[in-house]
């Protein structure tokens, strides 16, 4: 089924979304690909974005898209689950895993879309999941250290509790949080960043999701989350 027909959209506000933190798990493998799961259990998740210039309204052509998220069990590639005492970048175990983590270039309608799961989360956090836009220039990869937007995607409540009782869940004893007691710092818009999600199904949730989002940007910005260091600091 197409998501382009099967989700049924609201009306776009293109307002500039807040940026948000990077996380202490961003990559940058350049991975070029829709389908982000490499298998991975977990309740299917057809995820659309559609970047907009916030100041004309205008679909972002060309520019790539990066996301990443935790799988089932609340990891993530590159990384182990969080000691919140310590400083988040030393979770960071360096190994080659890649899943659920790959980019895309906007298509002319401003539109990427990617193949994953549903996400969890890991210790401390509501489900999310991160995105950054980068701003391209001319062949496939200048520009890549240009990231003008960084975000968080969080996931409905309503939506995600019977995810929690899904096969690839099972067994996990951490408790997770609801969006209101996330501790994502206050100001950075978490009710903007919700996706819309819709099920696959309409009996079961075993199906999968639809999820969609328009996020409107600022082309010239430069992010305060991920710096062009970081892209040397953390490539494989």
């Amino acid at each position: 089924m197409d998501p382009d027909f099967a989700i049924p959209v609201p009306c776009p506000v293109y307002q500039l979304a807040p940026e948000q933190i990077a996380g202490p798990f961003f990559r940058n493998p350049k991975l070029l690909r829709r389908n982000i799961s490499e298998g991975a259990d977990g309740l299917p998740l057809l995820l659309r974005l559609t970047i907009v210039d916030a100041m004309t309204a205008e679909p972002v052509v060309g520019a790539r898209v990066d996301i990443w998220h935790c799988n089932a069990r609340g990891a993530n590639a590159g990384g182990c689950p969080v000691n919140q005492g310590l400083d988040a970048r030393t979770a960071i175990t360096g190994d080659d895993d890649t899943y659920l983590r790959g980019s895309q270039f906007c298509d002319a309608r401003g539109r990427v879309r990617f193949t994953t799961i549903y996400p969890d989360s890991h210790a401390g956090r509501a489900l999310h999941l991160h995105v950054a836009v980068r701003m391209v220039v001319g062949d496939e990869y200048p520009g890549e250290h240009d990231v003008a937007w960084t975000g968080e995607l969080q996931l409905p409540e309503i939506i995600s509790r019977p995810t929690h009782h899904a096969k690839a869940w099972g067994g996990r004893t951490s408790m997770r949080l609801n969006n209101a007691s996330d501790s994502l710092p206050p100001g950075m818009g978490r009710e903007a960043s919700t996706l819309y999600v819709w099920p696959i199904g309409r009996d079961s949730h075993e199906d999968g999701y639809f999820g969609h989002l328009t996020i409107g940007i600022d082309t010239f910005a430069v992010s305060s989350q991920i710096k062009p260091e970081d892209f040397d600091k953390y490539t494989l």
